[in-house]
């Protein structure tokens, strides 16, 4: 097992917390920072606090005398409703509206909080995406995608690949605003750890360190790299996908059954990815049964 010290507060992070950070020829001033936070703050002042005691709610399904054959439970409303055929490749259609449509209308999206270690063990980063999934059991299989290419990598992704390591870490309503943090562009080599205000953890099967605060995390290893061109623009990658083997798991003691194979949803308390700025919380949830034949 590898152990790690990590300071909290190097200059860096001291300088970014404080909004006088420079990056590179430009520095973010502590007016800038200023208006941002008063930004932030006057979008934030028009919404409710956040319901810290929410509970989890558990109902039936919406019709629980569904029969086969009954269909949605409407009564036709949605049948009167008429759909817009959307070309991806239009002309005049910009590819951010492809982005921005599909990040509003494949919600809600787990998020992959990513942790990894350079190749030199010098620096660790930490960064979200949303473009993740599960996709199997054994073995225990992810994937995380990325936009860009590996010759451009950024990262995380540059990281995992030169490494074949990394750590997916599941955010939490309790470091929610930390975990947001961290997606903010800063120089390679700056710990997002520290400007997060989050603690590493030592792993077993990678160097990368875990998410001490993640109720659940999973070490990985990188099984393969697949690049993807854009169709706008022959011969331009703009895409990266990632597959992972889980390799162990982290489950927090108060949160794992005693037959280790689930999490409970009230100590999890995951975060999904809607769209714009939005994440969504897992408050309400339908039991509904699997049809026996």
């Amino acid at each position: 097992m590898s152990y790690f010290y990590f300071p909290r507060a190097a200059a860096a992070t001291r300088a970014a917390l404080n909004c006088s950070l420079r990056i590179g020829a430009r520095s973010i001033t502590a007016s800038a920072c200023q208006h941002f936070q008063a930004t932030k703050s006057n979008l934030e002042g028009s919404l409710p606090d956040f319901d810290r005691a929410a509970e989890i709610k558990y109902s039936k399904p919406p019709n629980p005398a569904w029969k086969k054959g009954d269909g949605a439970n409407d009564a036709g409303a949605s049948l009167g409703k008429n759909h817009v055929e959307i070309d991806p490749y239009a002309e005049g259609r910009s590819l951010f509206s492809n982005y921005k449509l599909l990040v509003s209308g494949v919600v809600p999206r787990p998020v992959a909080f990513v942790s990894t270690r350079s190749k030199d063990g010098q620096s660790v980063n930490l960064a979200p995406f949303s473009y993740f999934q599960v996709i199997n059991h054994d073995p225990p299989l992810f994937v995380v995608s990325f936009v860009g290419s590996v010759e451009k990598a950024k990262d995380t992704l540059r990281n995992l690949v030169d490494t074949g390591e990394c750590v997916i870490n599941i955010i939490s309503e309790h470091f929610l605003d930390a975990a947001n943090a961290t997606a903010a562009p800063v120089p390679y080599g700056v710990s997002e750890f520290g400007i997060a205000g989050l603690h590493p953890a030592a792993c077993s099967t990678v160097q990368a360190p875990r998410v001490r605060e993640s109720v659940f995390s999973i070490e990985g290893k990188l099984v393969e790299v697949k690049e993807f061109e854009s169709r706008a623009q022959p011969g331009k990658k703009t895409s990266v996908l990632a597959i992972i083997e889980g390799t162990r798991f982290w489950a927090r003691e108060d949160a794992i059954n005693e037959d280790q194979d689930a999490i409970s949803l009230d100590v999890l308390r995951p975060m999904s990815r809607l769209g714009g700025i939005q994440y969504g919380r897992t408050r309400e949830i339908v039991e509904i049964g699997r049809p026996a034949t």
